[in-house]
């Protein structure tokens, strides 16, 4: 009996202006020779020597294939890229970032192991060391520890859980879904979300296998798409349908803080109106926000009420979750966490 031939893996990455850092980027994908693929490199509008870098390792290696679109923006570039492969797997890759050895085949047997996976990534490093600040380093370390399709599920409406450069999806799971769109928030975490939304599970890989370079004019700086109100209005977009169909239960947003109102809000206007809100501070039991009552948490109960998360301190879900747990409420099931 003949063995199935391996999957191939395309790998998309889109460049623009990034002649000073795209060999090594190229270099760390051709090097590995443990999988099948092919590289789509995708010149969204350089003015710089990146094409010319492209082209020559095109000549020394027939896996590479470059495109070209003119400058479109990140989503349809990689629409673009995606439309050009013809990988069962689709892997990502950024011009700016380090793929490290081992990477590839490691997604590869993963996505092997369960046909629910949708996406897998792996942990990953940020540098240099100087260009990453605390936070950075604080959501870094969160990402890293999210690891079992589990983990990911909990935390999907805290924060994209998972580092879109270092992923490798399941091509029918990313054309189930839409493939990568233009949206006005960060068009990775749209896709996260969309999987989640479909039932499609995510994993890591549980080593570092992905280094990924910071410094101040990336895109998550400077791009509108990734301000904070952004996040909250793709949160809303997708938590307000799990919310309208929570059999009948009325919503409860833990948090009459900014956050708290803000997302309650949003998720108003997506037609989930908060009926009460949840919060610690004496002072606030017996007001309203929005017009709804505040109370305490021991109002609520998981055969009446759904429960939205929403405290944007830290440490606060470490708190909520078990206060919640021993009211009877299961996460996923009887609240989410969003913040």
């Amino acid at each position: 009996m003949l063995a199935s031939a391996p999957p191939l893996v395309s790998v998309l990455l889109p460049y623009r202006n990034a002649a000073l850092t795209l060999a090594e980027a190229l270099g760390s994908i051709l090097e590995e020779r443990a999988v099948t693929l092919e590289l789509v490199a995708i010149d969204d509008g350089s003015t710089d020597e990146g094409p010319r870098i492209v082209a020559e390792a095109a000549r020394g290696d027939a896996r590479v294939v470059p495109i070209a679109t003119g400058g479109v923006g990140i989503a349809r570039a990689l629409a673009a890229g995606h439309a050009a492969s013809r990988g069962a797997f689709v892997a990502r890759m950024d011009a700016d970032d380090i793929s490290l050895p081992g990477r590839l085949p490691r997604q590869v047997a993963l996505l092997g192991e369960d046909e629910r996976l949708g996406v897998v990534g792996v942990q990953v490093e940020p540098f240099p060391e100087e260009a990453v600040g605390e936070g950075l380093w604080r959501y870094v370390a969160w990402q890293n520890a999210i690891v079992t399709p589990e983990d990911h599920a909990r935390e999907i409406f805290v924060e994209a859980p998972i580092c879109h450069p270092s992923v490798m999806l399941r091509r029918e799971a990313l054309e189930a879904v839409g493939g990568f769109r233009e949206v006005t928030w960060a068009e990775d975490y749209d896709l996260w979300l969309r999987l989640h939304t479909q039932g499609f599970r995510m994993a890591k890989v549980p080593e570092v296998l992905f280094r990924w370079r910071h410094h101040p004019g990336r895109a998550t700086f400077r791009d509108e798409r990734y301000a904070i109100v952004r996040f909250l209005e793709a949160k809303a977009h997708y938590l307000a349908p799990i919310v309208r169909a929570s059999e009948g239960r009325a919503l409860a947003v833990w948090g009459a803080g900014p956050t708290g109102k803000r997302l309650a809000r949003m998720l108003a206007d997506r037609g989930a109106p908060a009926a009460l809100f949840v919060d610690i501070d004496p002072r606030k039991i017996g007001r309203t926000a929005r017009g709804a009552p505040i109370t305490a948490a021991s109002a609520l109960d998981p055969r009446r009420h759904f429960v939205v998360v929403a405290v944007g301190a830290r440490g606060a879900r470490d708190e909520i979750r078990p206060s919640l747990a021993s009211l009877g409420f299961v996460e996923g099931r009887d609240f989410v966490c969003a913040s």
